[in-house]
């Protein structure tokens, strides 16, 4: 059972002749439906109801936008003219239109004051549920009853419908009721009543849920469009649209079926030390109905017990959170609001639920970019696809410090564990030394193994998958007549295929010269023979996280053209290993071209530090 607000009366008792009594109700009244409410229980007996016209101005402008709110006020007067017929009282209307200023400054009491205004001329009583408009009017000495709401049980009108596996209720216009039933990612969509409801059923059905979201302190009306409204009533997310919006009367009732704790999601030691101790730029994406939200509140419940303070940024409020935890709701405060109120409240983190838009994007790297940390729900079908959204939003060097993580949700359980850094490095694919740039770099989480790239190609920005380590058949044939054909220059060699046109040789140390040959004339012949780029590297050279420590200083010429740096090495270093110093500092390392030169696109952040450095003066070494 849940709580609703009941009404009860606070009177300043009016002064009529004979008990003849008149009231003016506002707004506020006429759309909660209390004053035939009462007339029906012989509670009021009023003699002539005075309806302003600027509360009809006001209900006719909601109701032509489609508004519930509109047609529950209509309705309302309607049914008071009814039960005039049958009550023998009569209903008037009065007053002026309200201009262009009174309506455009309504919610600042404008056209409050001109109702407010029409009961005192007319000697008559206001009937408000606004507790402001209440004392306002007592201060002038204007005759009042103020509806004021206490609570009662009352169960919600839908909750019949929903059982302990009921995860959405769905009500159509000329359709049986059905519902999805089951846990996320394993649901039926089940036929729950046999009744056809039409459009006036559907209609009435959405006017109740209106009404009992207005009365209820656990109520919101999230967003009030021409063609859909979107509430938040306790735990329930009810969607209503109608036409032209829809081809109809539509319900959707969404609520969640089960709360989990991080701990039943099973994560191992290392992603849960990495979400503890690491992880502040996080995206958990997935299908829709497939447990976003659900780890979204397991995560927020996690980081608030270990004393964290948490917010949320939804549109709308439906994340069932600890009431330590305050939610904002995009529905009602800008971007800028809300990012002013986050950076001035100091989050430990805030959850994004939801995102959708390009300001959601920019909203959550601003934060993120702030020093708060985020966690971003947003819909995709396959990781990499959370990331893409990103893409020509923000730049793509600031993606890496923006988002660190995606976990990708699927049947309710942790699928994938994406991992995302940045370097500058030949993209997986090319040939060429000189083509090296920043990028972006997607591993796998749990096996450290490389996804995707993503770097900027002319002017495009690209989104490799880099393919699985696999050998085929395809594979070992070329591996052996590779193998054949360097095994004529030197002793032995160790070939990997690392794409359809690129491949490593290892042979032992000293005998990389006599495969590359005098000016690179070698290898460029086998190379053109077997139709693919030959990486040739020495065994020292294979072994991980060793880097020879080269000394000798190297002769250059630099060269500054429109889009690169060049540094102009010997002939004789064509195709070699070379690093890159500044001040003494190593930068990096990189293979000189087969034209024995080094060449760094001058707008990469490389680019412009070394470009920096040049025209400072500081002193530039290159060794090999």
């Amino acid at each position: 059972m849940n709580k609703t607000r009941k009404g009860s009366f606070k009177s300043f008792k009016p002064k009529q002749k004979g008990g003849y009594l008149k009231l003016v109700p506002d707004t506020s009244v006429i759309i909660e439906g209390l004053l035939s409410k009462k007339i029906e229980k012989k509670e009021l007996a009023p003699h002539e109801i005075i309806v302003h016209e600027a509360v009809m101005a006001e209900l006719e402008s909601q109701a032509n936008k489609n508004r519930e709110t509109g047609y529950l006020g209509l309705e309302e007067i309607k049914k008071l003219r009814e039960l005039g017929a049958k009550r023998s009282f009569r209903i008037v209307f009065k007053g002026h239109r309200p201009n262009d200023f009174e309506i455009k400054y309504a919610k600042s009491g404008e056209i409050d004051s001109l109702i407010r205004k029409l009961a005192s001329e007319e000697k008559a009583t206001l009937v408000t549920a606004d507790k402001v408009q209440s004392m306002v009017a007592e201060s002038k000495g204007i005759a009042v009853i103020l509806y004021e709401f206490e609570l009662e049980e009352k169960p919600f009108v839908l909750e019949k419908y929903f059982d302990e596996i009921t995860m959405s209720v769905h009500i159509k216009e000329d359709c049986t009721i059905k519902a999805k039933k089951g846990k996320p990612g394993g649901w039926q969509y089940l036929e729950i009543s046999p009744d056809v409801l039409d459009r006036e059923a559907v209609k009435e059905l959405a006017k109740t849920i209106t009404e009992e979201t207005s009365s209820r302190t656990d109520g919101f009306i999230e967003a009030d469009r021409k063609g859909s409204t979107i509430i938040q009533l306790a735990n329930y997310r009810i969607v209503i649209t109608r036409p032209p919006f829809a081809d109809g009367y539509e319900i959707t009732a969404v609520r969640p079926i089960k709360k989990l704790a991080l701990e039943e999601y099973k994560l191992n030691e290392k992603i849960l030390k990495r979400i503890e101790a690491k992880a502040e730029g996080i995206l958990i994406a997935g299908a829709p109905g497939h447990g976003k939200t659900t780890f979204a509140q397991a995560l927020a419940e996690h980081y608030l017990k270990q004393k964290k303070v948490i917010k949320t940024i939804e549109s709308p409020r439906d994340l069932t959170l600890s009431n330590e935890v305050t939610q904002y709701s995009m529905n009602y405060g800008s971007s800028q609001e809300i990012h002013d109120i986050l950076l001035l409240s100091r989050p430990d983190y805030t959850i994004f639920d939801e995102m959708r838009n390009t300001e959601d994007f920019r909203l959550y790297s601003d934060l993120r970019l702030s020093g708060v940390g985020m966690i971003g729900v947003l819909h995709a079908t396959k990781p990499i696809d959370a990331i893409q959204r990103f893409i020509g939003r923000i730049e793509l060097g600031v993606i890496p410090h923006v988002i660190d993580t995606v976990i990708f949700i699927t049947n309710g359980e942790i699928d994938r564990i994406f991992s995302l850094g940045m370097e500058v490095k030949v993209p997986s694919g090319m040939t060429e030394a000189d083509l090296a740039r920043p990028v972006v770099v997607v591993n796998d989480f749990n096996t450290g193994k490389l996804e995707f790239e993503i770097y900027s190609y002319g002017e495009e920005t690209v989104v490799i998958p880099v393919m699985a380590e696999h050998r085929t058949s395809t594979h070992k044939l070329a591996e052996e007549s590779i193998k054949r054909e360097i095994t004529r220059h030197a002793s032995k060699a160790d070939v990997e295929i690392i794409s359809g046109n690129k491949c490593k040789v290892i042979v032992p140390k000293g005998e990389k010269g006599r495969i590359i040959g005098r000016q690179g004339e070698n290898i460029n012949s086998i190379e053109k023979r077997l139709g693919m780029s030959i990486d040739v590297v020495e065994e020292e050279e294979k072994k991980p996280g060793k880097r020879e420590e080269r000394t000798t200083i190297l002769p250059y010429e630099l060269r500054i053209d429109k889009k690169n740096v060049l540094f102009m090495l010997g002939h004789e270093y064509a195709f070699k290993e070379v690093d890159v110093y500044v001040n003494d500092e190593f930068v990096f390392s990189a293979t000189a071209s087969k034209k024995a030169m080094l060449k760094i696109n001058k707008h990469s952040p490389m680019g412009r530090e070394l470009l920096k450095s040049t025209q400072a003066g500081e002193n530039v070494e290159i060794r090999g």
